[in-house]
């Protein structure tokens, strides 16, 4: 078994919660991770035993969130934010194919531990670097991914980053940029 389910609610002072479920077939744990969309979540793993099952623990998680008023965000419904970088090549080197990895893998974590949405592919073409990000918040993502760039020691003078509603990716508007006033061309 495989996949994730994950949800949000906004509670009675609109911010935005998520609680998002698991199971960990290496390990045979059910995962429930938890907390503010943009904050360092909590995380709860539980054994399975002979008697449960995980397709199980998925339903009831399931309806726990719906009981609870939370649901899944449609994807016509977030955001997608671009991480990009300036690149010397227009095709992208072994480097830059490394920088790729290492990027993806930070974000990836980045995101997905606080709630904030996940890395759904990346690209090397005319001299960028582009990691295609689905989020909920944009604000929140744009910040954590300048943060994650920095902790990591990756090129934060070559990073832009542009958002875009999910189903409009022509609009996108620049979030940040090391210059002033620069447009944004995937």
């Amino acid at each position: 078994m495989s996949g994730i389910i994950r949800t949000y609610k906004r509670d009675e002072d609109a911010v935005l919660h998520f609680r998002e479920a698991w199971y960990d077939e290496d390990d045979q744990h059910f995962v429930v991770n938890y907390g503010v969309v943009g904050h360092q979540s909590r995380t709860e793993e539980s054994g399975i035993d002979g008697e449960t099952s995980p397709e199980g623990l998925m339903a009831a998680f399931a309806a726990q969130c719906a009981e609870d008023g939370y649901a899944v965000i449609p994807e016509a419904e977030q955001f997608w934010v671009v991480a990009q970088f300036a690149l010397k090549s227009k095709d992208g080197t072994e480097r830059d194919r490394y920088l790729e990895r290492k990027v993806k893998a930070a974000l990836t974590g980045e995101l997905a531990w606080r709630g904030l949405g996940v890395v759904d592919r990346t690209d090397i073409g005319n001299s960028r670097l582009n990691v295609f990000c689905l989020c909920p918040d944009v604000t929140k993502a744009v910040n954590a991914i300048k943060v994650c760039i920095r902790n990591e020691d990756l090129d934060f003078t070559k990073l832009s980053i542009a958002a875009a509603p999910h189903g409009d990716p022509t609009a996108f508007k620049v979030k940040h940029s090391p210059k002033q006033g620069a447009g944004f061309t995937l």
